[in-house]
């Protein structure tokens, strides 16, 4: 199986008494703001944390070998000091909730990283959904290489049209242990975790084994990795050196699921002019008389794009035989003629940063109903998308450090 049931460390009650103080988010969020991590620090100090087991992309110098050696030492403090309790060959059921009271539901166990390829033109089971910078690789593979455990805050996406992993879980949840249900810290709202294991989590392996069969008789890939792609492609660096575990721990979501928000990210080309701008583009990458007033995202032959300019304000259709998105054939244009870009994701601050004489700004369509039904048939055919591509909800609903797992 390419998604399975792990022998997962959670903390133990008896000596983390404050789960909030345990929990801290992804490491990759708030990278401008370091405030927001010295509030955790002064938080959380004094009380066991995963805070103690993750460096901060925030707080990340030329040299991390020190704060690195740190993080090695408390991992193994935290083993040798009854932080953890394990369970063997289990799942935790997992309820976020979020921000506009909404519920994200999650799965949380390993996959086999001989499945997963992030470089580009992968045909691989599971895939990247967004370009992999490889720069950002190495610092990730300093802090996973020399750790005896991994803590997690990959998203991996399924495409479970049926509905058949995870939604039958809310309605079973009662059978199961409620293991944790406590609210996060700096106003990230609630979660809770049921422990799935025993003959409930071989029947869910049966279910696993069935969308994993089906899905690949449909398309050439079967998932695709939402959030943390950099971290489990460091992850995969060390298998491949031999260092750490063939496993990585990630959290399975449905694409399917209400919860589960896809924020587009708009393009703002900066230092041209707009008018010789888009008549070069519209030559390119559109159809004839492409250039119209404001109007909705679909065309039968194109995609319709809203921009925004200084003077002017419209749409052009992207012609559909160029690629599979409006966003794939624009990203390739705009790499492929060096223009500067910057990646927004309001729009309202699109459209102000817009009014700059020398700017053109794109307004990506939503992740609708439809655009999430083509999104695994669009990475089956065209690979990963571009960079930027989507944000999955705001900062503060991303994926806390909870469980963890030894790999080593």
């Amino acid at each position: 199986m390419m998604f399975s049931s792990a022998d997962l460390l959670l903390p133990n009650f008896l000596t983390v008494k404050d789960f909030s103080k345990w929990a801290v988010i992804a490491c990759d969020q708030f990278t401008s703001q370091p405030e927001y991590w010295e509030r955790v620090k002064n938080l959380v100090k004094g009380s066991p944390s995963a805070y103690n087991l993750i460096l901060p992309e925030a707080l990340l110098s030329e040299d991390n070998t020190e704060k690195i050696s740190q993080i090695n030492s408390a991992m193994n403090n935290y083993l040798t000091e009854n932080i953890f309790t394990e369970y063997k060959n289990s799942y935790v059921y997992i309820e976020r909730t979020l921000l506009d009271g909404s519920v994200r539901r999650g799965l949380v166990g390993v996959i086999d990283l001989e499945e997963y390829d992030y470089k580009h033109g992968s045909t691989s089971k599971i895939r990247a959904t967004e370009e992999t910078v490889t720069e950002r690789i190495p610092p990730r593979k300093k802090i996973r290489e020399n750790a005896p455990i991994e803590l997690s805050h990959v998203i991996l996406l399924c495409d479970d049209d049926k509905r058949e992993i995870i939604e039958p879980l809310t309605l079973e949840k009662n059978n199961f242990r409620k293991i944790y249900d406590f609210d996060l810290m700096l106003d990230s709202k609630n979660i809770k975790g049921w422990l799935i294991t025993g003959n409930e989590a071989e029947k869910l392996n049966s279910k696993i084994k069935n969308y994993e069969e089906r899905k690949s008789k449909e398309l050439s890939v079967v998932y695709a990795i939402g959030d943390g792609n950099h971290s489990l492609a460091a992850a995969k660096a060390c298998y491949e050196a031999g260092e750490t575990s063939r496993y990585a721990m990630v959290e399975l979501e449905n694409i399917y699921d209400e919860a589960l928000k896809f924020e587009p990210i708009h393009r703002l080309v900066k230092n041209i002019n707009p008018e010789e701008f888009l008549s070069g583009l519209e030559k390119e990458i559109c159809l004839p008389d492409s250039r119209h007033g404001l109007k909705d995202f679909n065309n039968s032959n194109s995609w319709s794009i809203n921009f925004y300019s200084q003077n002017k304000t419209g749409s052009i259709n992207i012609n559909k035989s160029l690629g599979a998105s409006a966003l794939i054939v624009l990203q390739k244009y705009l790499d492929e003629k060096k223009f500067e870009i910057d990646y927004i994701h309001d729009i309202e601050a699109l459209k102000n940063l817009s009014e700059n004489k020398n700017s053109v700004g794109f307004e990506m369509p939503p992740f609708d109903d439809g655009a999430k039904k083509d999104f695994f048939k669009i990475i089956s055919k065209s690979g990963v998308m571009p960079r930027k591509t989507f944000s999955m909800g705001h900062a503060q609903e991303k994926r806390f450090y909870l469980e963890a797992r030894r790999i080593k």
